[in-house]
């Protein structure tokens, strides 16, 4: 089972060419390992990392169960490694620190570099939460079918995604990536959600939590223009398949920001009967 997917950097922006690619994935089981760094002529490391700043051999990062580690070979500099949902959360591995524990399930490993910053990201989407607040249990764990994080971006946009069919029928129309992000804007964490990154977000429930479909296809985490039918498909087996088995439920709406009632119609003005005529 994959545990961990390395989503390489992307080449073509690099070079400003204009072209979107479907992003280069790696994925790594429990105890599988794979280098990054600037590399050598003919011996380049798993995740290159094209800047002069970056060591040849600038790190490590591991599989291991939920989670994943990361080795620092540099002597000198601090990598960082963010919470891509996490408010500014972020934790420091210093030159030398060996197999950092990294807790984090959508992360951007960030490097100092000549220019700028050299980066990738790293999702962890096996994560194993506790049923109810209890305890380990005895003996070999049971890996959950799907492992979604309530307090996560990805698990509002799926509540917003399955909200017209809580609320009313199994007929009733999906919200599109606009819809959603008007819907969740509100929100603190959702000020700066935009379409791109509910498509993204659609695009990892699909294939990383859900599986829909093989997580070997390349176009995981994507940013970037759909084609409206096959988009819409996606979101159709993404609804049916969390409200069959119960992963979104009603009482999960209350994530969502309160609707504010619709003004009342204004009540027309009466009309004064018209005089009575004098009596002569």
């Amino acid at each position: 089972m994959d545990t961990v997917i390395v989503q390489l950097p992307d080449e073509t922006a690099a070079h400003h060419s204009g072209i979107h690619r479907k992003p280069r994935l790696i994925h790594m089981g429990p105890g599988e390992t794979k280098d990054f760094g600037r590399g050598a002529p003919g011996d380049a490391p798993a995740i290159v990392l094209a800047d002069p700043g970056v060591s040849r051999l600038a790190g490590r990062i591991e599989a291991a169960g939920d989670f994943w580690r990361l080795s620092n070979f540099s002597a000198t500099s601090t990598y960082v490694v963010e919470n891509l949902e996490g408010a500014g959360e972020y934790i420091k591995v210093a030159p030398g620190r060996l197999g950092a524990p990294v807790p984090f399930e959508f992360s951007r490993v960030v490097l100092p570099a000549l220019d700028g910053t050299s980066t990738f990201k790293v999702f962890a989407p096996q994560h194993a939460y506790a049923p109810d607040g209890a305890g380990p249990d005895h003996g070999e764990r049971t890996v959950s079918p799907f492992s979604l994080d309530p307090t996560s971006k990805y698990f509002l946009v799926l509540v917003a995604l399955c909200e017209p069919r809580l609320r009313s029928s199994s007929g009733a129309a999906l919200p599109g990536a606009g819809e959603i992000v008007e819907r969740l804007r509100p929100l603190e964490s959702c000020g700066d959600l935009t379409r791109s990154a509910v498509n993204y977000h659609i695009d990892y429930l699909t294939a990383a939590k859900l599986r829909l479909r093989s997580v070997h296809e390349d176009d995981l985490p994507a940013a970037g223009p759909r084609d409206g039918g096959r988009v819409g498909a996606k979101r159709e087996d993404v609804v049916t398949l969390a409200l069959r088995f119960n992963l979104v439920r009603e009482e999960h709406l209350a994530l969502l920001p309160r609707r504010t009632s619709a003004p009342c119609p204004a009540t027309a003005p009466e009309v004064a009967a018209p005089p009575a005529p004098a009596h002569r």
